[in-house]
């Protein structure tokens, strides 16, 4: 399984969903895990960003379908970057 780090900005009308029901991002959550990404961490963060999300998938593939399914329904953006553990990343550069 690798991570994956997602971060996320809120449309106007993904604002206006969570404003009416904050257990949306549950909800989310567990839609994420039905498609293969398993939610670690979430933080809501204050700057560009409104969410930082650690998370865990199989394969690039399942976290592609999954971002782009987030994507499609118009409530928010996000930036999606590969985890590389330190401890591994220093194996590659010796």
């Amino acid at each position: 399984m690798t991570k994956y780090v997602i971060i996320s900005k809120l449309t106007d009308d993904g604002a206006k969903t969570l404003k009416k029901n904050p257990k949306r991002i549950k909800e989310v959550n567990q839609e994420l895990k039905e498609m293969g990404v398993e939610v670690l961490e979430q933080f809501f963060i204050l700057g560009k960003f409104d969410f930082l999300n650690i998370v865990e998938a199989r394969d690039e593939a399942a976290i592609s379908k999954a971002v782009v399914e987030l994507a499609s329904r118009g409530s928010i953006r996000t930036q999606t970057y590969t985890a590389i553990p330190v401890n591994e990343f220093s194996g590659y550069i010796q």
